[in-house]
């Protein structure tokens, strides 16, 4: 993996597509054991669990159901501070057992922003599947379930996650080189 360039700014290799896969994999495996005598209702954040969400629903081996919302919360490599809500779930979770499907988690204010929004739903459960962790940047009080892989608070690319836009199609994840 050679670094990359996106908007004048230089991002070097951090995770290989192999790497990504392996651990998506053990992932669904995980979520299809902890849910084996359930129906789980995966809610995807898009845009950028859109790949992760793919890749994970392929490995899970049991009956569920997915559905996604549209949040975005940063405006090039900074956090706006504030959730915009573009696209909102439009199916009844009354009931259902929910598992948030993101793919990156840094400071916590949109995946507290999303349990605040399906708790009053009545939901059987909420639990939260992440590809990335950043438990440096974390502040919110949400229990993370399921954890892809916990990394240093540096802004990523690739695999879904973009740079103003660009990047989402790349196979690897690359972070920022300061």
């Amino acid at each position: 993996m050679k670094p990359i360039v996106l908007h004048n700014r230089e991002f070097v290799p951090y995770l290989n597509e192999k790497e990504i896969q392996a651990r998506v994999a053990e992932m669904g495996a995980e979520i299809s054991k902890d849910y084996e005598h359930e129906q789980p209702f995966f809610i995807g954040v898009l845009n950028g669990s859109f790949r992760f969400a793919a890749d994970l629903f392929r490995h899970i081996e049991i009956p569920c159901v997915i559905n996604f919302v549209k949040l975005t919360s940063y405006r090039g490599t900074e956090s706006l501070g504030r959730i915009q809500d573009h696209i909102g779930l439009n199916s009844d979770i009354a009931g259902k057992h929910i598992v948030i499907l993101e793919d990156i988690i840094d400071t916590g204010n949109t995946i507290e922003y999303m349990v605040e929004v399906l708790k009053p739903q009545n939901p059987a459960s909420i639990r939260v599947a992440t590809l990335l962790f950043k438990p440096e940047a974390y502040l919110a009080a949400v229990q993370i379930d399921y954890r892809g892989f916990e990394i240093p608070n540096l802004f990523v690319v690739g695999y879904g996650l973009d740079y103003d836009g660009h990047g989402r199609n790349l196979n690897n994840i690359y972070q920022i080189k300061h």
